[in-house]
């Protein structure tokens, strides 16, 4: 089946933009290949965002501040190692602290696209306890980046700094959709929807770079 999406251009800067629909593989690779992606909670109607401004991170210049440096040591970052676990552990630790977007129906969609070569997910491991990390999709040279989660200090900064790292090397665009001050902190800002939509339209037809996301760590 063939999705269409309305132009995210001449989208609303704060609202969907598109409500309903499915989140079956072809449906999703539609939309972020658009710019457009599925935000809303368990029982609402499917809602899809393109919103203005967008924050990203240009890896290269991902902040990697003092205070997280020991935490290089004390854990072990792994690409692909086990997508399964890391979302459902997005799922399960969201869920016992606040409202999650992340229903049953995100896990198993988001998992057929690791499944099919899309979804991706970069852990972290300490004494090989899952304790953080996070997930997104590759298209060409941008990662559409989902859900970072942490459940020992640092953890998913840890695995952002880590996936800049390797993706600066590739010249990576991170879409990190919305700003927040832990984006920012980070070193994320924010670009106006025109010039984001540009940008992925030339990165997405880009090689990514390399053959294998597991392997580059």
């Amino acid at each position: 089946m063939i999705y269409k999406f309305p132009n995210p251009k001449f989208a609303p800067k704060n609202a969907p933009l598109a409500f309903g629909g499915s989140l079956e593989p072809n449906a999703l690779i539609s939309a972020y290949k658009k710019g457009i992606f599925p935000w809303f909670m368990e029982g609402e109607s499917i809602l899809w965002w393109s919103p203005d401004p967008r924050a990203v991170f240009y890896p290269k210049d991902i902040k990697k501040h003092k205070s997280i440096k020991p935490f290089f040591k004390r854990y072990v970052v792994k690409f692909d190692h086990d997508f399964g676990s890391l979302i459902k552990l997005c799922k399960e630790h969201r869920q016992n602290h606040e409202p999650t977007w992340i229903s049953n129906d995100i896990v198993s969609s988001y998992t057929k696209l690791h499944e099919l070569g899309y979804a991706h997910s970069v852990e972290v491991y300490e004494n090989d306890e899952l304790i953080g990390g996070l997930y997104g999709l590759i298209f060409g040279k941008v990662f559409c980046g989902e859900s970072m989660i942490s459940t020992k200090p640092n953890a998913s900064k840890v695995a952002l700094i880590t996936l800049c790292e390797v993706l600066s090397k590739f010249d990576f665009l991170i879409d990190a959709q919305v700003m927040n001050e832990h984006l920012r902190f980070m070193g994320a800002i924010n670009l106006k929807r025109d010039r984001f939509l540009d940008e992925l339209n030339k990165k997405i037809n880009q090689n990514s770079g390399f053959n294998s996301f597991k392997e580059l760590i």
